[in-house]
């Protein structure tokens, strides 16, 4: 007792302080590095080691001063390599810091700081990060608490724990958990519109951080000083699940007391600035990209050397060596002030490829500087209007989010030169609302100033009945998504209204559009007016469907999915029943984590409601409206990708109402959004309605000519669109067109259509070059660390994207009344050019400051090129195409990607040597270090042996001796695996993948490559009708054999001539070398024969493919007269009575070629362990040894059995869940049809 009394009297006499009249000197060292933490892996760090002095300026202010700055780098192999120092950059910062800063202090708190003037923010946070050792809460009465409290990451709660050592002292255990901070230190940016995946987080955390601090406290007469601090940070990042492997940041800091003395004399201080308290604050500066570093001084005159360089190395092609300048230019903009910008303007406005690379970079300005650039281009009209839109749409989804920025953007609205193009007036409005939608997405509440001008604009078109701005306003009201727009909305829907006006179908469509972005920031509003609509049957089918979907991204509770179903299974309309049923059942089955609202909360009413909507409405087809939902999710990987196609259809008519399709990427937590087309085609619903001349519904030539001759185009209104397509990216619509039926319908207005005028430039000859760099993506993710040091996660995708095209054309004869006399044209011409792109991503773990830079960094790049050269002769209505190629000579690299993993190093003051050193050694085989764009790719120590290593290179071409050029791939890999690093370890090292077109020595020399395609008029053309036709019936004979059908005479008669021909030769010689392929069709009595014969020609050739096709059956021949080799193959379906429906296919070979035995051989080896990975079981159930077999079997509604024989195993798997139902397993287990079985 007696003990704890005194060690209680000890801790009363322990409360933190600093004396007055004191000076404390310490030293201090902190470090960090970033890496993967496993052997031989090369890592990156700094240390900072420095003196501090501690003094009082008055009881509760104290004084800072550091000295003895030291500075090291780190970049290589722990254990192998050693820390650097960086001497022009310690000498930076020690300057900074040698100028004292002032702090209150009290309590063990550290307030206010205060730093001289000019100091910069990154220097005030590495002051915090040593200040941090002071921030410590001591309770008297408690060995274990927890209390809530301000440190550098924000205010967090803090877990204390005391004891006490032999020597008397305090040794106090501070942890920080700062992953529930009610005022985190965090920064996100360029994230708006990636929606966060909370279940995904649930499953698994792609960043996960720690903090623990020791302190030992020594009892004073005046309280407790202390003597020694240490602090530990770790940080576990991966962009997948940090279960199965992670990037590793571990920082640690110590301050050890050197001594305390009496303050001789008052240290003077100049002017100083308030910097706020002990939290670190984050620097604004969009210019510190953490992927590269240069000097920023004076930027104008290398920015102008980099545009003209840019233009100049893709003039014709994109040059992949050189698209990182685009990042580099990037940069220097962001440092440029406005009049930089204008006077560069004026310097690469006369010139068309200095003009349209300066306005494909100034977007990336992201701030007031390009809304003012643009603002003043607009005003003067010296743009137009293609360069108005591609520059602002990018500016603005750019922007930073910024209150100030959203009134800048408002004045576009009223700029007259924004509606002088209709292209430019819906960009600048529809990017006006994406600019609200950030703005909230970071302001709340959200001022409805904001939406106000776009309210204002769809009641104005309201009061003047102005179709086309209604559905501009309401299109940017919903990518806008702003609650105070509801009851603006609310009058442009019908039933709803509270004074209902008659508007056109895509009027109100866009006005429930409008409520779709709404629904995740007011759901239960927009479930109130979903609902009202839905239940309503006098509603257009077409709006109940779109609020539907609606209704169930507000994630509704299951009363009102019951109160839905039951209002389903009375509905009257097959449209609406149809796309509610496979919209539900598609949605449940989804693995998607956005989607599992319908596998968890809501899964038992969502699939009872499956199950009691079945039977009614589980077997509509395709005539029908639907939804289908595939998507994939994994719980390794925390990643994964959806696909949505929504059909509305308002009726049975051939043409739906609307049709759209999206995808999803889910990533790092967060739902991305990808892009999304639609389409309306109402005016070609109306026109095609009114009967066409001539078209039979063959959907063949004729019919094309048809349509093409239409003459009902004049009773269709002149301002209703023939059709208008639609496109979001990120949730957020950007681009929508109405085609009107002036362009290719009308006679009066034919000759001066845009299409004619197409047409007579390329019977000019016609050349066209145009270059795209944009960044696709900019996001970075900062938190602080204890050193007050910023950790930065970003990733950053660009692309650099080209199209030169040289096209001359003839036409014989000219077209002159409508484009249907396209068809019977004898129509050649000759083109070169090419279409590529490279895109660079980067992803960066680390420190990124504007003095230094360090951490892990993933970089890849991916170029994509399509050179052509050709010439084509070509007959539509007589079916005659030919292309004539010149010969390969030279390698092309059609698709690659090269990636690898770094330790990075860069600072300020040396930014040319900064070093990338491959996180695994000897990534490259080479022996001299390689210098990059500046940075310098620094040669790894000598080969060092990893256990767990592989390199697989292999390299596989087909070539052609006959035509003198070959396809390649070839790929190379290094990975250094470790089994708890899966899935990570598969993704770092070193890849290279490549496709390449290459020449061949060819077998005579070759002029040109000719193409020839004959399905001319004396061939027995068909059309699509007879070819679906053909197809549902040969379908019927493999499930209905006995009671076959001849084939009627609206089929092709028995011909020895082919139907359809290729010819592929190599012209050089007396005779041309090549191939000669044919498709002959005879129809007998109950069986249709297709023939195929590919011959070789040349001399002496006699090489053959021969393929026969009867139904179910199919045998291939080939070699010598086709007597060498032979296969053969079955398919067949069956379903007898008390069975389920299965498919089996089975592969037989007599005699193949001793490649092929080699090929399956390795294949067979690998088929096992693939088959393990892919959860099938096997069993040792032999084969024919010249066979393989596979049969599919419906197990539920929903799943499949599958099962594969080879000869010697086989191989097989139960219930695998199917993106689509099994066809009419419902239908056929109620009946128990018969069918006869054919496999």
């Amino acid at each position: 007792i007696q003990n704890i009394i005194q060690t209680h009297e000890l801790r009363k006499q322990q409360d933190l302080s600093l004396e007055p009249k004191k000076t404390y000197e310490y030293k201090y060292v902190g470090l960090v590095n970033f890496g993967r933490g496993l052997p031989h892996l090369a890592e990156s760090g700094v240390r900072l080691t420095c003196k501090v002095k501690i003094f009082s300026a008055s009881a509760q202010t104290f004084m800072l001063q550091v000295s003895d700055v030291a500075f090291e780098e780190f970049n290589g192999v722990p254990g192998k390599s050693a820390f650097v120092g960086a001497l022009k950059l310690a000498a930076r910062i020690s300057a900074q810091l040698a100028k004292p800063f002032m702090f209150e202090y009290a309590g063990g708190h550290v307030g206010n700081i205060q730093a001289p003037a000019g100091t910069s923010d990154t220097m005030v946070n590495i002051v915090r990060g040593i200040l941090g050792f002071f921030q410590l809460t001591v309770k008297t009465t408690q060995n274990l608490y927890t209390v809530e409290e301000l440190g550098l990451h924000g205010l967090c709660q803090s877990h204390y724990a005391v004891e006490e050592n032999a020597a008397k002292e305090m040794i106090i255990t501070q942890v920080v958990d700062i992953t529930v901070c009610k005022e985190k230190a965090v920064l996100y940016r360029g994230m708006a519109t990636a929606v966060p995946d909370e279940v995904a987080k649930e499953k698994g955390e792609s960043i996960m951080a720690t903090v623990k601090y020791v302190h030992t406290v020594k009892p004073t007469a005046a309280g407790g000083v202390i003597t020694k601090a240490t602090a530990l940070e770790h940080q576990h990042f991966t962009p997948f699940n940090v279960k199965g492997g992670s990037f590793k940041m571990l920082a640690t800091k110590e301050l050890v007391f050197i001594s305390v003395t009496n303050t001789t004399a008052a240290l003077t201080s100049g002017a100083m600035e308030p910097k706020g308290n002990i939290v670190y604050k984050f620097v604004n500066d969009q210019a510190n990209l953490p992927i590269m570093m240069q000097n920023l001084d004076n930027p104008i005159p290398r920015i102008v050397e980099l545009v003209k360089r840019l233009a100049a190395n893709n003039i014709y092609q994109v040059d992949s060596e050189s698209t990182e300048d685009v990042m580099r230019a990037y940069q220097l903009l962001r440092v440029v002030p406005f009049e930089g910008l204008d006077t560069m303007w004026k310097q690469f406005a006369g010139n068309a490829e200095h003009r349209r690379w300066f306005l494909n970079l100034v977007v990336e300005v992201n701030d007031a500087r390009v809304l003012r650039f643009l603002e003043v281009r607009f005003k003067a009209g010296d743009l137009g209007s293609i360069e108005a839109w591609q520059t602002l749409v990018l500016a603005f989804n750019h922007l930073q989010v910024q209150p100030e920025l959203i009134e800048m953007a408002k004045g576009f609205l009223t700029i007259p030169f924004s509606k002088s193009d209709q292209f430019v007036w819906h960009t600048v409005v529809l990017s006006y609302g994406s600019l609200v939608y950030k703005h909230c997405a970071y302001y709340t509440p959200c001022p409805v100033t904001a939406v106000q001008p776009l309210l204002d604009m769809a009641l104005d078109g309201l009061a003047r009945a102005s179709e086309a701005d209604m559905v501009l306003a309401l299109k940017a009201l919903g990518n806008a998504g702003h609650p105070a727009s509801i009851k603006t909305i609310l009058r442009f829907l019908p039933a709803v209204a509270a004074n209902p006006v008659a508007l056109p179908a895509r009027v109100q469509s866009a006005a429930v559009q409008a409520l779709r972005l709404i629904a995740a920031r007011d759901p239960h509003t927009v479930q109130e007016i979903g609902l009202s609509l839905f239940l309503q049957r006098d509603v257009p089918a077409e709006l109940r469907m779109q609020i539907l979907v609606i209704i169930f991204q507000t994630k509704p509770p299951m009363g009102l999915v019951s109160l839905l179903t039951s209002h389903l299974m009375e509905e009257t309309d097959l449209q609406v029943a149809s796309f509610a049923y496979s919209y539900l059942k598609s949605s449940a089955r989804s693995t998607a984590s956005d989607n599992s609202y319908f596998v968890s909360e809501a899964s038992t009413t969502c699939n009872m409601a499956v199950k009691i909507l079945a039977p009614k409405f589980g077997r509509l087809s395709f005539r029908f409206s639907k939804a289908i939902t595939m998507d994939w999710f994994s719980d390794e990987f925390l990643m994964g990708t959806a696909t949505e196609f929504l059909m509305l259809k308002d009726k049975a008519d051939i043409f739906p109402a609307e049709m759209t399709m999206k995808g999803k990427y889910y990533f790092i937590g967060r739902i991305l959004q990808l892009l999304e087309f639609g389409i309306r085609p109402e005016g070609i619903k109306e026109l095609f309605g009114t009967g066409i001349p001539g078209f039979t519904g063959d959907l063949g030539l004729t019919d094309l000519q048809a349509v093409l001759k239409i003459q009902g185009w004049e009773k269709l209104p002149s301002d209703k669109p023939l059709m208008t397509v639609f496109s979001r990216a990120s949730g957020q619509e950007w681009f929508f067109a109405d085609l009107k039926k002036e362009v290719a319908f009308s006679p009066t207005a034919f000759k001066d259509s845009p299409i004619l005028g197409i047409i007579d430039d390329l019977k000019k000859g016609y050349s066209s070059h145009m270059t795209k760099a944009f960044l696709i993506f900019e996001t970075r993710y900062f938190q602080a660390s204890t050193l007050g040091l910023p950790i930065e996660i970003s990733k950053y995708y660009e692309s650099v994207n080209a199209i030169t095209a040289n096209v001359k054309a003839a036409v014989s004869p000219p077209v002159t009344d409508h484009l249907g006399q396209l068809l019977t044209a004898d129509i050649s011409l000759e083109t070169d050019g090419f279409i590529g792109s490279t895109k660079d991503l980067w992803m960066f773990h680390g420190i990124n400051t504007e003095l230094f830079q360090f951490g892990t960094e993933l970089k890849t790049k991916a170029p994509t090129s399509i050179p052509w050269k050709f010439s084509a002769k070509m007959n539509i209505a007589e079916k005659k195409f030919e292309l004539d190629f010149p010969p390969c000579r030279a390698p092309v690299e059609l698709v690659s990607i090269k990636s690898d993993v770094y330790a990075v190093s860069r600072n300020i003051e040396t930014p040319a040597l900064a070093k990338m050193t491959p996180m695994m050694p000897n990534a490259r085989d080479s022996n001299d270090e390689i210098v990059l764009n500046g940075s310098a790719i620094v040669k790894s120590e000598p080969q060092v042996v990893f256990p767990n290593l592989w390199t697989p290179a292999p390299k596989m071409c087909a070539e052609s001796t006959v035509f003198g050029l070959g396809m390649c791939m070839e790929s190379k890999l290094q990975r250094a695996y470790f089994q708890e690093e899966y899935p990570l370890y598969y993704f770092l090292g070193y890849t290279h993948l490549a496709i390449n077109i290459v020449p061949v020595q060819p077998i005579k020399p070759v002029e040109k490559i000719h193409l020839e395609v004959n399905a001319g008029p004396g061939r027995h053309p068909i059309n699509a009708r007879q070819l679906l036709e053909t197809l549902r019936r040969l379908s019927k004979v493999s499930v209905v054999r006995r009671h076959l059908l001849c084939v009627g005479s609206h089929i092709l008669e028995a011909s020895p001539e082919a139907v359809f021909n290729v010819r592929a030769l190599a012209m050089g010689g007396i005779k041309p070398e090549g191939f000669d392929a044919s498709l002959y069709y005879t129809p007998r009595a109950q069986l249709e024969d297709v023939q195929l014969i590919v011959s070789q020609t040349g001399e002496a050739a006699n090489w053959k493919l021969c393929t026969n096709a009867v139904v179910e059956k199919a045998h291939v021949r080939w070699g010598a007269e086709c007597q060498s080799y032979s296969m053969s193959m079955q398919v067949g379906t069956s379903h007898q009575r008390g069975t389920r429906p299965a498919l089996k296919a089975t592969l037989h070979w007599a005699k193949v070629p001793e490649y092929m035995v080699t090929m399956g051989k390795s294949i067979d080896r690998y088929i096992p362990g693939v088959a393990l990975l892919l959860a099938f079981k096997e069993e040792h159930l032999s084969n024919h040894k010249q066979e393989m077999s596979a049969s599919v079997v419906a197990a539920s509604a929903d799943s499949i059995n599958v099962s594969v024989r080879f000869p010697k195993y086989t191989v097989y798997r139960q219930a695998i869940s199917t993106p689509f139902a099994v066809a009419n397993f419902q239908g056929t287990e109620a009946t128990g049809n018969t069918t006869q079985n054919h496999a």
